[in-house]
């Protein structure tokens, strides 16, 4: 079977059709091996059909019907964590050749290329054995599983009527006559089981995981995709709903990477793939096939395996030289948000550890919290922390750190000691944390942001550690909010990431002031400093993006929807740009900055409890967010708002958006940043003035500035035509530029490569390589400038790296260089 992309398109397919059959639960059992790069094992997967998953939910006909439908367009939040099994959209993804079809099979389209079961008008036709479950009896149901550079060696229908105990599972009946149907029933009773019956629950799916196979099953691969039948099984209720996959990733798949960490010790972690897992296990990557699961990890004994899990995993001795290490999940969310990394990692731990700290990781009393919420939730049933007294009132939740033996040091003076009141702000500002523990991992140099949040694990990058503690704490905050926007609360569509990230970005600020104890006044000129700074980048990205890259809301009305069968794409997925963008940050940022700032910060904060508590555990889009905040808007501050206006304004629209054209500039009345404006003033009075005619009482007395000041000053800087050698010297002396953190770091490298200030070249060069986060975009400065030196500077540097860089950041630098 093959895939057939427009190469002009970029969109990333997701081929899982989830509106027949959804993954409830997932059983991996790996092996991974550092000699070969290859992960190896089997996973299970335990389904449930349509039919069930459509009883357990309102009707969703009137789910995306057609284009102008409003349960489409403004759909109530009831439908957000639906999937629409009964659409039929007609929307056009951009090309119309992205089929599957079986290996020597015979197109099933007739002369005007339509396709009987009616997916062709999305873009997505079927292989002739993926039948539309109207057109019963005709061919086999085709089980369809997003997959990419996996080599599957077996698949096979796993009989879960042999596990001893499983007849309290089935109706009153003995297990003698053994059926396709008494298996799916045994299914069907485990996966639905209360969510106090969770241990039992993961009990019983290792056992079955476990079970003997009762046959093979066909399968087939694309590029994209694992498609896997059963001979005589014509729909997803006849489909076996417990199947074991035995695979193994290849080295060179892009959901994980082989690399060496800050020790010269083999690793291997998710990175955040534009791909997500896919290439790590098969899977319906689609949000809405929410599932839980469960993981045990063999290596050998000298590593750790970190993994998102709830439980705070201690290794099981196998044999001598490897251990096991098990992990399990009990909230449903999408399988791309499942994380591992596996290396020599050492855990961080505090020098001393006094009762204060262990009293601040206790539940507090509930009468000491005024907007926590213990009650009904609207989520499907699984082990909710907000349904849990004592979990609503624990500020601090469990928490470690690791990272390899040689940044130990760092992490205890930089990172340990941020944990404890960023948690604490966290559940102060947004209520019940969602997750029940939490692990920080320092990755390596390659990895290719300064951060990323996963279930129960953050990764972030070593960029993080170095200068004072600012950068570090804004994106631990930044992470930490991740937790309730992107993972608790999911977006259905991809493509609306600003839901993830804009959020994030807005509350990070609010997170740091309050962890550092400011008072208003302060917490306000710092927070308007950064404003200050993101206006300017937003305005940089927006004149140096492709237009349909600075859109928020790319598929517009048709946001949410989905095939017939479920398949669908995202848009840019696969842009080699995309991952190095802020747009979505940035906007996202802009827009909640202006919707708090008309509510009424108080106002605003309280609003947002309350749609965590309404919508924690499940997945929206835009309009379930604007519609509940318009709601509490009073009539005299909602003025001129309205979704519609929203989506024009800021999420449909390219360039800045309108409310902000014309608008006084972010951070125009910060005290913080003013003071910065007569530093420069300074030192462009000192650049000007001849070398010779200095004298010692001519010196000009600069200040003190924080890191967001310096970063302000140095962009600044850099719009001057010409800054002088002894200018230069100078800046870097008075504020020991290569000593602080990477954002300043990155200006100061720019000054560098503008100004041709070779005596400096080894600071560029340095974070060239430990830099990588955010490096990339260094390299084609320097090249820009069509200097022999500088670019013999950026090619040898890229020699050096490109073997450990991530292969996303590979691509984009070896287009700026060759």
């Amino acid at each position: 079977m093959d895939i057939k992309l427009d190469p002009s398109q970029d969109d990333l397919p997701l081929m899982a059709n989830t509106s027949h059959i959804l993954v409830k639960h997932y059983v991996l059992d790996l092996d991974v091996d550092f000699e070969s790069h290859v992960i190896e094992g089997t996973i299970v997967l335990f389904f449930e059909d349509e039919n069930r998953f459509k009883k357990q939910t309102s009707s969703t006909k009137e789910t995306c019907q057609l284009a102008s439908d409003e349960a489409c367009k403004f759909g109530t939040p009831e439908l957000c964590q639906l999937p629409m099994t009964n659409a039929r959209t007609t929307f056009n993804v951009g090309y119309n050749d992205f089929i599957i079809c079986d290996k020597g099979e015979e197109d099933t389209s007739d002369k005007d290329g339509n396709h009987d079961n009616q997916e062709q008008a999305s873009g997505i036709c079927s292989s002739k054995y993926c039948c539309d479950t109207e057109n019963h009896g005709r061919e086999d149901f085709l089980l369809v599983l997003d997959c990419c550079d996996l080599s599957v060696l077996k698949v096979e229908e796993v009989d879960v009527a042999a596990v001893p105990g499983i007849e309290k599972f089935t109706r009153p009946s003995n297990l003698t006559i053994v059926s396709e149907e008494l298996r799916n029933e045994i299914v069907h009773e485990l996966v639905t089981l209360p969510a106090d019956h969770w241990r039992e629950q993961l009990d019983y799916f290792a056992r079955c995981s476990q079970a003997p196979s009762c046959g093979e099953l066909f399968f087939d691969t694309d590029t994209w995709s694992l498609q896997i039948r059963k001979t005589g099984a014509q729909t997803a209720t006849d489909f076996p709903h417990a199947i074991r996959i035995c695979y193994k990733t290849k080295p060179e798949g892009q959901s994980v990477t082989w690399t060496s960490d800050q020790s010269g010790r083999p690793c291997v972690y998710t990175m955040g793939s534009p791909i997500n897992n896919r290439a790590l296990f098969p899977c319906q990557e689609p949000p809405v096939a929410m599932s839980t699961w469960q993981a045990t990890v063999r290596a050998a004994a000298s590593f750790v395996v970190l993994m998102s899990g709830e439980n705070s995993a201690k290794p099981t001795q196998l044999h001598e030289g490897c251990s096991s290490w098990h992990y399990y999940v009990t909230m449903p969310m999408p399988a791309s948000t499942f994380a591992i990394a596996v290396g020599c990692w050492t855990e961080v731990k505090p020098e001393t550890c006094s009762s204060h700290d262990l009293a601040m990781e206790r539940p507090c009393p509930l009468s000491e919290t005024d907007c926590r919420y213990v009650g009904v939730c609207s989520h499907t049933e699984y082990p909710c922390r907000f349904q849990n007294a004592a979990a609503t009132t624990q500020k601090i939740i469990p928490h470690r750190v690791f990272a390899p033996g040689c940044l130990k040091e760092v992490c205890q003076e930089t990172l340990l000691w941020l944990l404890p009141p960023c948690l604490s702000t966290a559940h102060s500002v947004l209520g019940t944390h969602p997750f029940s523990r939490l692990d920080i991992l320092i990755v390596p140099a390659n990895f290719s942001s300064l951060g990323m949040a996963s279930p129960h694990i953050i990764f972030l990058s070593q960029s993080t550690l170095t200068g004072r503690s600012p950068l570090c704490g804004t994106r631990l905050c930044h992470e930490i909010a991740h937790a309730w926007f992107g993972l608790a609360i999911g977006a259905r569509d991809w493509t609306e990431e600003w839901l993830s990230e804009g959020f994030a970005t807005h509350l990070e600020d609010v997170f740091w002031a309050e962890a550092q104890q400011l008072d208003p006044h302060e917490a306000w000129e710092q927070q308007e400093l950064r404003a200050c700074l993101r206006w300017r980048r937003l305005q940089d990205e927006l004149r140096n993006s492709p237009k349909e890259m600075q859109v928020l809301r790319p598929s517009k009305e048709q946001t949410g929807c989905v095939s017939d069968s479920g398949a669908s794409v995202v848009k840019h997925g696969l842009s080699p740009e995309k991952p190095f963008m802020q747009v979505h940050y940035l906007k996202g940022y802009f827009l909640l900055r202006f919707l708090a700032g008309r509510l009424g910060q108080e106002t605003y904060f309280s609003f947002l409890r309350k749609f965590v508590h309404k919508f924690h555990g499940q997945l929206i889009l835009s309009q379930d967010f604007l519609q509940m905040l318009l709601e509490n808007i009073p009539e005299e501050k909602r003025l001129e708002l309205s979704v519609e206006n929203i989506f024009q304004d800021w999420l449909e629209s390219s360039g800045i958006p309108k409310p902000l054209q014309g608008a006084r500039p972010a951070g125009a009345d910060c005290g913080l940043a003013r003071r910065v404006d007569a530093e420069v003033t300074k030192w462009m009075r000192l650049n000007r003035r001849p070398r010779k005619r200095r004298r010692r009482e001519e010196e000009e007395v600069f200040e003190k500035l924080l890191p967001d000041q310096l970063v302000l000053l140095l962009e600044h800087l850099l719009e001057e035509k010409t800054l002088t050698r002894p200018t230069l010297q100078t800046l870097q002396r008075t504020y020991h530029l290569h000593e602080q953190d990477a954002e300043v770091r990155h200006r100061w490298c720019e000054l560098i490569v503008k100004h041709k200030y070779t005596s400096a070249y080894g600071h560029v060069e340095r974070f060239l390589l430990e830099d990588q986060a955010v490096g990339v975009y260094l390299y084609g400065e320097l090249m820009v400038g069509e200097d022999a030196r500088q670019q013999q500077l950026a090619r040898r540097c890229f020699e050096l790296a490109k073997g450990q860089m991530d292969r996303s950041s590979a691509e984009v630098v070896a287009e700026m260089l060759f």
